[in-house]
């Protein structure tokens, strides 16, 4: 047993050695623990409205960050309103953005018990009146997803500020003298954190000439770099990785993908080729990675990263490319060789990831959808939640079949879910769902 469980582990760090850092814990980041949507275990198939709840949470305020997990604990933010917002929240001339301005905004991190919903401790980060609003339908003040290692948890507001605690709900840092992010069409602010070891990396990427990574220490929230860069308002969150015994961080964007020495902040490569509004964040398998956008000049590039180094706008490490159906919004799901994504009109594709051959591509879901949320899989099964209130199930694979068509009438699903110890977690309006 001693000499299996010595070659498991052998094992298992030559697998990890290059690649998605893999971390601890169930559900501890929006994307999953590998980064790339999936779950450790199972989740279920099957619900409804009044079958297979485990629980029912309340959730106060407005925010559409997804929960993160650890242990017996669940994470998430949201945005209570202080005052009731004006007749026309929104500043003229700016379309559906802008919603929620002049509204001071108490910014609360809660924890819930996993296994019952019931709060174990909030706490207000801030109060505060936010500088600009958010998409009417689609924006929160609170749409930044929380991130934890098992020791810390990071919860960061943008513009209002990034906090620290314990798993117990101590403050032990914060930064509130972040910049004023000014976002397209006052879309508002939610890229997600990332984390990796003791380095925290916040996105500051907006209208504006100040855009930037930034690069924090943990434990203290000191600043240990930032690499400025030449960009527009960008919502993709950066990906961590190991390549070739040296540790990146891929950060997507409107005018260049960028990769960064996670240590130093030394810029290794970059890529022109996306269009506007970036939201996607990107997947690897160590070898490649896989960006897009799908908003104004759509695109999905597959990167080859040996050799990367310096601009490679053009070259033939670019192993494939396409412009059709590519994700806006939700981020794709890589598996067993398997490239997913997902439309926000409700079509999925999924490619070979290496070749870029399609297995299939724009099929549309059951019913007529839109989607914000990110899928997320287990267990061969691909779950793609709606704005409907439906949460399609799919199996994963190269051929498309829907496994099942789970609804909760009335229902507004544009979080990213969570998967833990076999429970599928949604977070609808203002409801957190437990489904066994």
């Amino acid at each position: 047993m001693r000499i299996f469980l010595l070659l498991f582990a052998l094992c298992s760090a030559t697998a990890l050695a290059d690649g998605p850092i893999s971390v601890d814990g169930d559900w501890p980041r929006w994307r999953g623990p590998f980064d790339n949507g999936m779950a450790r275990g199972p989740a279920p198939t099957t619900w409804s409205a009044t079958e297979n709840i485990a629980w029912k949470a309340e959730v106060p305020g407005r925010g559409h960050s997804s929960p993160v997990i650890w242990e017996d604990k669940i994470y998430l933010t949201t945005a209570v309103a202080l005052d009731a917002p004006p007749s026309s929240d929104a500043p003229a001339g700016r379309g559906a953005g802008g919603a929620g301005t002049g509204v001071e905004q108490q910014l609360l991190v809660l924890a819930l018990d996993r296994k019952t919903g019931k709060e174990l401790w909030r706490q207000e980060a801030s109060r505060a009146t936010p500088h600009e609003g958010h998409h009417r339908l689609y924006g929160s003040f609170a749409s930044n997803s929380p991130i934890t290692d098992g020791e810390t948890l990071i919860a960061f507001f943008g513009s209002q500020g990034v906090f620290a605690y314990d798993l117990t709900g101590k403050l032990l840092w914060r930064r509130t003298d972040l910049p004023k992010k000014r976002m397209r069409r006052a879309f508002g602010e939610g890229v997600a954190p990332t984390l990796s070891g003791d380095t925290l990396l916040l996105t500051f990427d907006d209208e504006g000439d100040d855009d930037f990574l930034l690069a924090l220490n943990k434990n203290d929230g000191s600043e240990l770099w930032r690499a400025p860069h030449d960009e527009v308002s960008n919502w993709a969150a950066p990906l961590v990785i190991e390549h070739a015994g040296r540790t990146q961080a891929i950060s997507a964007a409107p005018n260049k993908v960028r990769s960064y020495d996670l240590a130093t902040g030394e810029l290794i490569w970059e890529c022109a080729g996306l269009g506007l509004n970036t939201i996607p964040t990107p997947v690897s398998d160590g070898e490649m990675v896989w960006v897009m956008s799908g908003y104004r000049d759509p695109n999905l590039l597959a990167i080859r990263l040996d050799g990367a180094e310096g601009d490679i706008s053009g070259s033939d490490q670019v192993v494939w490319t396409t412009q059709r159906a590519t994700s806006y919004t939700p981020s794709p799901i890589l598996h067993d060789g398997i490239l997913y994504f997902v439309t926000d009109r409700g079509m999925i594709s999924a490619f070979d990831a290496q070749s870029g051959q399609p297995h299939y591509h724009q099929q549309r879901l059951p019913n007529p959808y839109t989607i914000k949320a990110s899928p997320v899989g287990a267990d061969g099964k691909l779950y793609q939640s709606t704005e409907n209130g439906d949460v399609v199930v799919i199996k994963m694979g190269p051929e498309y079949e829907v496994l099942a068509v789970n609804s909760i009438a009335d229902e507004f699903f544009i979080a990213t879910p969570a998967i833990s110890d076999g429970m599928i977690y949604l977070r609808g309006t203002n409801t957190l769902y437990a489904i066994q």
